[in-house]
């Protein structure tokens, strides 16, 4: 073999070893973003519930306008599933307000804040 060709060999060796080094990381960084998008949709979705419990009167099982009393059993969501690593919690800050927070497999954690007309999310870290 020629010098050339050696040359030649090595450097695609190296440009194949870099490609997939390049390729790993974009994969990872794409797992990290979907668990985020997977643990802040289910925060919206119990947000979502909550609000719907707050406006139910409390003689058919609802919260009649408050917050005060809620939790993920009395809106009948299960606390843990695979997109998060801990459960998820749900703490009434005042009869007016409510806060999720999940911590996702890779590491994140995401706080919902659910007023009666707004859910906001504060905190992706």
């Amino acid at each position: 073999m020629g010098q050339q060709q050696l040359l030649l060999l090595v450097l695609s060796a190296i440009i194949v070893g870099v490609s997939i080094v390049i390729g790993i990381n974009m994969f990872t960084s794409g797992a990290v973003q979907a668990n985020q998008d997977a643990v802040l949709q289910d925060c919206m979705m119990m947000a979502a519930r909550a609000q719907e419990w707050y406006r139910k009167p409390a003689s058919m099982a609802g919260g009649g306008r408050s917050f005060l009393g809620i939790s993920l059993s009395v809106l009948n969501i299960d606390s843990v599933n695979v997109n998060v690593s801990a459960p998820f919690t749900l703490v009434n800050t005042g009869g007016q307000q409510a806060t999720i927070v999940g911590t996702g497999v890779e590491g994140m954690i995401v706080t919902v804040i659910v007023d009666p007309d707004s859910i906001v999310s504060t905190n992706i870290q």
